[in-house]
This record gives structure tokens, C-alpha cells and sequence, in this order.
């Protein structure tokens, strides 16, 4: 959530940044709406402390009059109109305010100056790649016709269970997924990760807190109870901490977590049917950071290379690209994303998405540390260390010999038990 005060003081620079954001006309006049209940709001708290003064004034005014024996009934009279009128303008604040915070819900974060322009992923710029491509299309059987030959994907289960875009894994590919996700957990928590089980469920104002309510609720699942089934782990660990104060000294706070994620991927039909590469179900290994202000940014450039590190280790080609400010996600300051090479594909596909959100979602959930000066917003900073299932397409494709049987690479192998799966 941006600070009412940026927009208040500088309302050119948010509009400046909802255009370079390539955001539409919606957005700007939920700004524009923003700066009428705000004017509104400044005009009657204005009034309020003129009143207060007022009473102020009236109160002395009774007490000298009291001494000096005089009549005080046209300052009592006052003094009570004026109570009341102060008394009314409590709620009509209090109405206001509620308003501004409902329409900020609705505004994206503030892209960093160094994010590129652009209006869409076609100008996503490259920052670096990470190994060779060896194989491609004429090389390998894709990932959905090797999991159908062999029985260990069962998509036709996964629609009679649940629904389209549901899967069942079994034997050493159920094994596989486990050990990857074992995998992942020991790496970052080797560098410094403190590993989590949050909740699969959460509340209304935990999915409010990370910027997921109320602009894309279209895209979740939720429950009778009230309840959501969670998008992300970076939803349960960002709002651990939600209502707290953190200490200074405690500073960067390293988290990460395994779960299930559950997304209705509304407006995506048409896009990735075929396989796992995009499930309304699917696993991933989540990092979250709570970061000092002044040093987040550099804690984002190491939480990138964090989830690198899972590639490099498991030696899968994979590149890094900088979103430009047309492609940023709506909590994001700045983001990196991690593509890895998909063989059956011909191209690198998002793997991972490492981004700053600043302050924006420390204020939304109200996450501070106590600094020299007072209390301060975390920045918070989260990144996928790595999507599970995408992972295993990865391995499949580009650890597969013959177009018959993967070989597990060797960080694996202690985990999964063996060293091929034959299909």
C-alpha cells in the first residue's frame, strides 16, 4: 500500500509511475478518487483543530468568568455544539479514512528508477545466463508424452479426482518431487533460511496483507469458511509477522517454506494446457525476506542468486531477466525473473520470480522495526527457490537419454535413491 502522504505531497510522481507501469485509466482514477477523500479529509481535520482551539479558549473563558462570578451559559452552550460537532467529525474521519485505505488497496507499488521502461515482456531486458543448451526439440520426447507412456503422470486421474489441469504422480516421479523439495529445503537453509510450515489456509486480511485482496481474488480459491486456499507461501511467511515490531539488530530475517499452491489461473485458458507447466495445483519452495530499508535492495540481488544457486547445483541452463516496468508485478518495486531451459520448448520458461516490494506490503500488513529514530516499515522481498514442478520438467527433459530413460542428477540421487527413471 502506498503512503497517503506521497500521494498528498507529490501526486505527480504516482501518476508518472502508474503511466511508466503501463496501468489503466482505472488505476488513475482510483487516484484521482484518492485525492478527493483526502482533500476532504484535510479540509475537516482542519476545521476539527480550529474547534479544538475553540473549546480550548472556551473552557478558559468559563473558568474566569466562574471567578469572577459572570454568567457562562453562552459559553457553556457553545462549548456543547462545539463538543458535538467534534464528536461528528471523529466519524466523518474515521468514514474517510476508511475510504482512502479501501481505494489504496486498489494502487500497485512504485517501480524503482532503475527498472527498464516498457509496456510488456517483449522489452524484458537479459542480465546474465548460466550454462549451455544441450539439447532441444529433436533430442527429447516433452514431458506430457513421457509421463502418458509411462503411467507416471496420470492427467486423465488428476480430471476424474478434481478437475482440467490436475495431475497424479506416482512411483520414482512422486519420489522425484519429494526429493526436490528436500533438496531445495537443505540448500537454503544452509545458507541461512529459517525453514517454515505455515498454514495452507488463511484469512481475508493475511491474503489483504500481501497485495493478493482485493484486486485478484478472481484468481483464488476460497472457502465457505471464509478462508483461502493460498497462492503462494510468500502469503503465510510475509504476514508472520503481520501487527509486530522487529528489531533492528534481528535484521535481515531469512525464511523459507514448502507448500502446495492453489491458483484458479483465471484468464489463462488457451495458455500451457498440455502438461504441468501451468496447474491450477503445483509445489513450490518459497523465500521471504524482511530487510533494513537502506540495504534491500542489495538483499534482493542476493535472494536471486539464492535461487540460482538450486539451478547451478543441479546443472540446469537457465537465464536472468530484469522486468521492465510494463511487466512488474503489482506488489514489486523491482523484479527479477529465472528462466530455465526447456528443451521440448526451444526456450527458457519462468522458473522463479525474485522480487522488492519495499515497503508496500509492510504497510498493508503494518510490519515495523524499531529504529534510532522510531518505528519504520520492513521492506520485504520474497522469490520462488524454485517451482517444484517446473524443476522436474526441467530434469526430465534435459537429463533424458534415448528419449527413454532421465538420469537424476547427482545432487539428487542421495535423496531420490536411484540414479535413472526408465519410462
Amino acid at each position: 500500500m502506498l503512503d497517503i502522504k506521497l500521494i498528498r505531497d507529490n501526486p505527480g510522481l504516482v501518476e508518472q509511475c502508474l503511466h511508466r507501469r503501463n496501468y489503466p485509466e482505472d488505476a488513475h482514477a482510483v487516484l484521482r478518487e484518492i485525492k478527493e477523500l483526502d482533500a476532504q479529509w484535510r479540509s475537516i481535520k482542519k476545521e476539527e483543530d480550529e474547534l479544538r482551539a475553540e473549546r480550548n479558549r472556551l473552557s478558559m473563558q468559563i473558568n474566569d468568568k466562574k471567578k469572577k462570578g459572570e454568567n457562562t451559559e453562552a459559553e457553556i452552550a457553545r462549548s456543547g455544539d462545539v463538543a458535538k460537532r467534534i464528536k461528528g467529525i471523529a466519524v466523518e474521519t474515521t468514514t474517510l479514512e476508511e475510504q482512502i485505505k479501501a481505494q489504496l488497496l486498489f494502487l500497485p507499488n512504485l517501480p524503482h528508477e532503475s527498472v527498464p521502461e516498457g509496456k510488456d515482456e517483449k522489452s524484458n531486458p537479459e542480465v546474465r545466463t548460466w550454462g549451455e543448451p544441450r539439447l532441444g526439440p529433436q533430442d527429447v520426447i516433452d514431458h506430457h508424452e513421457l509421463g502418458e507412456r509411462s503411467g507416471l503422470i496420470d492427467f486423465e486421474r488428476g480430471v476424474k479426482l478434481a478437475e482440467h489441469r490436475f495431475a497424479v504422480l506416482s512411483g520414482p516421479l512422486a519420489r522425484l518431487e519429494r526429493a526436490i523439495v528436500d533438496f531445495m529445503l537443505s540448500v537454503q537453509v544452509s545458507r541461512g533460511y529459517r525453514e517454515m510450515a505455515p498454514p495452507y489456509l488463511v484469512s481475508t486480511k493475511t491474503m489483504t496483507g500481501t497485495g493478493q485482496l482485493p484486486k485478484f481474488k478472481d484468481e483464488l480459491y476460497k472457502t465457505q469458511d471464509d478462508l483461502w486456499l493460498i497462492p503462494t507461501a510468500e502469503v503465510p511467511l510475509t504476514n508472520l509477522y503481520s501487527g509486530e515490531v522487529l528489531e533492528e539488530k534481528d535484521l535481515p530475517l531469512k525464511l523459507t517454506a514448502y507448500t502446495p499452491c492453489f491458483r484458479r489461473e483465471a484468464g489463462a485458458y488457451g495458455k500451457d494446457i498440455r502438461g504441468l507447466i501451468r496447474q491450477h495445483q503445483f509445489n513450490k519452495v518459497e523465500l521471504v525476506k524482511f530487510a533494513h530499508p537502506s540495504r534491500s535492495y542489495e538483499e534482493l540481488e542476493s535472494l536471486t542468486k539464492d535461487a540460482e544457486r538450486i539451478l547451478q547445483l543441479l546443472e540446469l541452463p537457465y537465464r536472468v531477466i530484469e522486468l521492465c516496468t510494463g511487466d512488474l508485478g503489482f506488489a514489486s518495486a523491482k523484479t527479477y525473473d529465472i528462466e530455465v531451459w526447456m528443451p521440448s520448448q526451444d526456450r527458457y520458461r519462468e522458473i522463479s520470480s525474485c522480487s522488492n516490494c519495499t515497503d508496500f506490503q509492510a504497510r498493508r500488513a503494518n510490519i515495523r522495526f524499531r529504529a534510532k529514530d522510531g518505528l519504520e516499515f520492513v521492506h520485504t522481498l520474497n522469490g520462488s527457490g524454485l517451482a517444484v514442478g517446473r524443476t522436474m520438467i526441467a530434469i526430465l527433459e534435459n537429463y533424458q537419454e534415448d528419449k527413454k530413460t532421465v538420469r537424476i542428477p547427482k545432487p539428487l540421487q542421495d535423496f531420490m535413491g536411484e540414479e535413472t527413471i526408465d519410462f
